[in-house]
């Protein structure tokens, strides 16, 4: 009785025994390669594949995995010789390893030594648990379940892809990296070893914390090798005697802030299923552009100029292939490209674009004379940057020459208002206030925006006045283009641009934007040389250029035409190398005809010419006058509510204010009315006035050339104090 009761026991515990272990058994992925898996954060390349980040925050390797096919023999064997030497004789148990160990561990009550095989660990690796005597007999049961549905290289595949390193690594190419910055088959039998050696115990054995630990296990494989007669005693030698060499890996290509405005702009893609995620970015010229760039930042390095940044764009695709930032370190955690700074002059072409819409041609005359505004109880004396004066000039002359004096005077005909629409419909959501706010100011750039968006509203410009978003992610799907301009008024401003006849007055003679292959440049410089800026675009591509200091420190008389200009002529000249150019788009639909240099009247008679660019129904015609007779006049000097002081270092009698009507004016005679008196009669739109303390009202009685009756000015209050 007491046997049949001990039977029964016994094959309770075993049923017992048997439920349970099945129980805990977890089944295996069908597939042990997970490159294909959802990825927590994906790995960005760029459109060679080239990658632009790391991470390790995924739960498996996805992004540095390698078929086996591509390990090197050796790594292969040398892991096998340590981890399990008789890998491919057993069927995912080494008994005889099993019981030696299992007899080391009962007498010393502790998990002492594992004497587990390739193919235990990979479950280990698949089904983690605490290290205890029943995981490792419900492991033998799963390592079985794993040879019979993968084959001997699926399993060493995964292995040694996914077997754990520190600091998150996992697999032996990602050891590689982490501590040699090396490529697999560029290892030497040394470190070969220590990746072999580090998987026993990643933490302690880290060599990031010191080398002093992996010396001795270094000696005994070392010495297993020699017996082994696998390396010779030369070998052996420099096994032993040989230092370990570390290395930090870095990435062939710096990309951060792209990677960073990747994630920020569209979040989602940090989720993909393949793990790797194909950019718009060129590595290669991304590294060729830094070169460039950190190149020329350092020979500026006197002028107080310490960062800078470049943007490139293909405009037939609208994607960007380099985005590069270069500077000092702490302030270049900033990405330079996204940061809204005063653009200077660069956003002339799009004043003078809006106003070719309203019917201006290239030909019209605009007048380039002083011209004060009001600010507050202030006036601002507009001038260019050669504080020169031309008079009456054409449009062209005027865009190519970027004077500043015209902008005003055009944007005062197109309205601040109707500008800081057509900028918004470019993209440049960083003018965040009203008109009223920027003011006429607008056309020189007072209001703050980004190189990205710069650059984003030129590639509107060359690509025929069609808007589309700039493209980060390679093969996405693009919106439906927006017309913003008509394609004749963008290739007429590309034309101006491109036109080293038209940037004569002001930038002389110089060859640096006379590029080989024709090729629209505009440069930008704010005030007191806070920024500097070049623009360029050319048949296929769109280049942003800017200079500054992100501590807000001005330069020192860095403009746009000579830093950036720099490095938009050399980044322009490795983006057409060996590249089958063509020149800037011009429309069939656009007149040519031979223009007067003088009148801007289509030629006759002996009058200097050139030839000029029409939108069909905008041709001048030979009885067009280019002044225009006003039917109202108003004071350009002083303006309403001005406020005057009087310098106590200079004598009262000899401190005067300029009385000025608008200077296009083609005036006869001019009576200067003071507090109800007449003070001067000038043939001349203007008039030098002796200043006196008080409140005073002055207006102008005018006769205009070939006028019989008068205009008088409204009255204009202000005061000296």
């Amino acid at each position: 009785m007491k046997k049949i009761f001990l039977l029964i026991t016994l094959l309770f515990l075993l049923g017992f025994l048997a439920v349970k272990t099945s129980t805990e058994l977890r089944p295996f992925p069908d597939d042990l390669n997970f490159t294909a898996m959802n990825a927590r954060k994906v790995q960005i390349l760029d459109r060679h594949f080239q990658p632009l980040n790391v991470t390790y925050q995924n739960e498996w390797n996805l992004h540095d995995y390698l078929p086996l096919h591509k390990i090197p023999l050796a790594l292969q064997q040398v892991f096998i010789l340590t981890e399990d030497q008789h890998f491919y004789q057993h069927y995912g148990v080494d008994w005889l390893a099993r019981f030696k160990a299992m007899y080391q561990n009962i007498k010393a009550r502790r998990i002492v030594r594992g004497a587990s095989t390739i193919s235990e660990q990979t479950v280990r690796i698949l089904h983690p648990r605490p290290r205890t005597f029943w995981s490792r007999w419900i492991e033998t049961f799963e390592v079985w379940q794993l040879e019979s549905r993968f084959s001997k290289a699926q399993i060493l595949e995964f292995y040694l892809n996914q077997v754990p390193y520190s600091q998150n690594r996992r697999g032996i190419l990602q050891a590689a990296y982490y501590y040699f910055d090396r490529d697999l088959d560029t290892l030497n039998l040394k470190e070969m070893l220590v990746l072999a050696i580090l998987v026993r115990s990643p933490s302690r054995l880290d060599l990031k914390k010191g080398t002093l630990e992996i010396r001795r296990p270094m000696q005994h494989l070392a010495n297993r090798l020699l017996q082994a007669q696998i390396i010779s005693n030369q070998d052996y030698q420099e096994l032993i005697q040989n230092p370990l060499e570390l290395k930090n890996l870095k990435l062939p290509v710096q990309a951060v802030h792209f990677v960073n405005h990747l994630f920020k702009t569209f979040p989602q893609s940090s989720q993909q299923n393949s793990g790797r995620l194909q950019t718009t970015l060129d590595a290669n010229l991304q590294a060729k552009t830094q070169a460039i760039l950190d190149t020329t930042l350092q020979s500026f390095s006197s002028k107080e100029v310490e960062n800078g940044a470049v943007l490139i764009v293909d405009h037939q695709s609208r994607e960007i292939i380099a985005w590069v930032n270069a500077g000092n370190f702490e302030e270049n955690q900033i990405d330079t490209i996204t940061i809204p700074r005063q653009p200077g002059s660069t956003l002339k072409p799009f004043l003078y674009a809006t106003a070719l819409e309203k019917g201006w041609t290239a030909a019209t005359l605009i007048e380039d004379n002083p011209l004060a505004e009001a600010v507050g109880t202030g006036l601002h004396n507009f001038r260019n940057y050669s504080r020169t004066f031309y008079g009456w000039l054409r449009l062209r002359d005027a865009l190519g020459n970027s004077l500043n004096t015209p902008a005003i005077r055009t944007v005062q005909f197109v309205g601040a208002e109707n500008l800081l629409n057509k900028l918004h419909q470019l993209g440049m959501e960083s003018l965040t206030e009203n008109a009223d706010f920027y003011g006429d100011g607008l056309a020189l750039g007072n209001g703050a925006i980004t190189l990205f968006e710069l650059v984003q509203a030129y590639s509107v410009l060359a690509q025929n006045g069609s808007f589309q978003p700039l493209k980060m992610i390679l093969n996405k799907n693009d919106k439906n283009p927006k017309k913003i301009f008509d394609p004749e008024i963008s290739n007429i401003i590309a034309n101006i641009l491109s036109d080293s006849d038209a940037r004569q007055l002001e930038f002389g003679e110089s060859g640096l934007f006379d590029f080989p292959i024709q090729t629209a440049v505009k440069t930008g410089t704010s005030n007191d040389y806070h920024d500097a800026w070049a623009m360029g675009f050319n048949y296929r591509y769109t280049v942003g250029v800017w200079f500054g200091n992100l501590s807000q420190r001005p330069m020192l008389n860095v403009s746009g035409a000579t830093g950036p200009a720099l490095v938009l002529r050399s980044v322009f000249a490795e983006l057409n190398r060996n590249q089958n150019t063509q020149p800037l788009q011009m429309s069939s639909k656009l007149i040519k005809k031979s223009i007067c240099r003088v009148t801007g009247l289509l030629v006759q008679n002996d009058c200097p010419s050139r030839e000029e660019w029409f939108v069909d129904g905008t041709l001048p015609t030979l009885n067009s006058t280019p002044k225009e007779i006003p039917s109202t006049i108003q004071l350009a000097q002083p303006v309403d509510g001005l406020h005057l002081a009087l310098d106590p270092r200079i004598p009262d009698e000899l401190e005067a204010f300029t009385l000025r009507l608008p200077a296009h004016l083609p005036v006869q005679q001019v009576q200067w009315i003071m507090d109800n008196e007449v003070i001067a009669i000038t043939e001349q739109s203007y008039f030098s006035w002796h200043l006196s303390r008080g409140e005073h009202a002055v207006k102008a009685k005018v006769w205009l050339q070939n006028q019989q009756n008068s205009i008088e000015t409204p009255v204009v209050y202000f005061y000296v104090h």
